[in-house]
């Protein structure tokens, strides 16, 4: 019998991508210019301890 990967871990994993893609929309759609590559990273909570 095949055994199939859990459906549910994957649904997390694109539900977590989806969230991220969301919020640099929204930063790129209240911003006059491009992001930087900073600001781009601080949205997607890079390079914090």
């Amino acid at each position: 019998m095949v055994q199939h990967p859990d459906a549910r871990v994957h649904d997390l994993v694109a539900l977590d991508e989806i969230e991220l893609c969301t919020e640099l929309i929204i930063a790129a759609s209240s911003s006059d210019e491009p992001l930087s590559q900073e600001q781009i990273d601080a949205v997607l909570g890079l390079g914090q301890h």
